[in-house]
């Protein structure tokens, strides 16, 4: 009998330690829950194609650089004028790095007073999409730990005393938001426009940048409801949190899209250059 107890007591454990290992491993992060979105109908409708347009910009240049898993990264930097150690990051939405997000990106850069770094980093590996349909392929097929090796590289290529901001839009709005929990002590600042909220207040305690979120309230995905859970899980987590929040639809920021609202924009990137100047003085 006293056999056959400990058996069932150590099967017990095996199996409670099997549970916790299967729990661990099936963990859906906040990005992979948001790319996973592009195999939803919905979402992909939600989405026109993006108008045709050519940046014609001559600020810019194309970067590369090493990234820790042993390949190459690729951005679009915008050079302060001054030796500087501030550094914005801007990360795209699901059409991948395409002349708007450069366009937008110099638009930062010209904003904050040519005084910062701006980096357009690539997650698509120089991948991008010009309709819906390849848009969602692309955004399910990112990895995880390949997004995450490609920030840390583009965080490598400035100084280690680097000040780090983030900033992105829709599938670049959740990894603004990761992006800022990866740069730690350094990260000074993150705006996420429409992106997946981290939901586990225990990640969220790595942030140690303030976080500016900017949402729409017709957003059937990020929904208000999400927001909401948002506010408390960084109040949990002890971080700062500013919401703006606009009687508009998900992608309202994105000029290529039909949807696309000026005046919720216009007011949106104000707050977004005004909490900028603030962190990045």
């Amino acid at each position: 009998m006293k056999k056959l107890s400990l058996v069932c007591l150590l099967l017990a454990g095996n199996l409670k330690i099997w549970a916790q290992g299967t729990a661990a491993c099936c963990h859906q992060d906040a990005t992979t829950e948001f790319a996973q979105l592009g195999s939803r109908e919905d979402f992909r409708m939600a989405h026109d194609n993006p108008l045709p347009y050519t940046y014609q910009g001559t600020a810019g240049t194309a970067i590369t650089f090493s990234t820790p898993d042993g390949q190459e990264g690729h951005g679009f930097m915008f050079k302060a004028t001054h030796p500087s150690d501030k550094y914005l990051y801007v990360i795209h939405e699901w059409y991948g790095l395409n002349d708007f997000v450069k366009k937008e990106s110099e638009k930062l850069f010209n904003d904050l007073g040519k005084q910062v770094n701006v980096i357009a980093v690539d997650l698509y590996d120089q991948r991008v999409a010009t309709n819906r349909e390849d848009a969602s392929k692309i955004m399910q097929s990112v990895k995880t730990e390949r997004a995450s090796s490609i920030i840390k590289g583009a965080f490598a290529y400035a100084p280690p005393h680097a000040k780090i901001a983030t900033l992105g839009w829709c599938f670049g709005g959740g990894w603004s938001l990761q992006a800022a929990m990866m740069a730690g002590t350094k990260g000074v600042a993150c705006v996420m426009y429409y992106g997946m909220p981290e939901k586990e207040v225990s990640a969220l305690k790595a942030l140690h940048a303030p976080v500016l979120g900017i949402f729409a309230n017709k957003d059937k995905f990020i929904t208000p409801q999400v927001v909401e859970e948002f506010k408390v899980h960084m109040q949990e987590a002890g971080k700062s949190l500013m919401v703006k929040q606009y009687d508009a639809d998900h992608g309202f920021a994105n000029p290529s899209n039909p949807i696309y609202d000026s005046h919720a924009t216009k007011e949106a990137y104000s707050h977004a250059i005004t909490f900028l100047k603030q962190y990045l003085k």
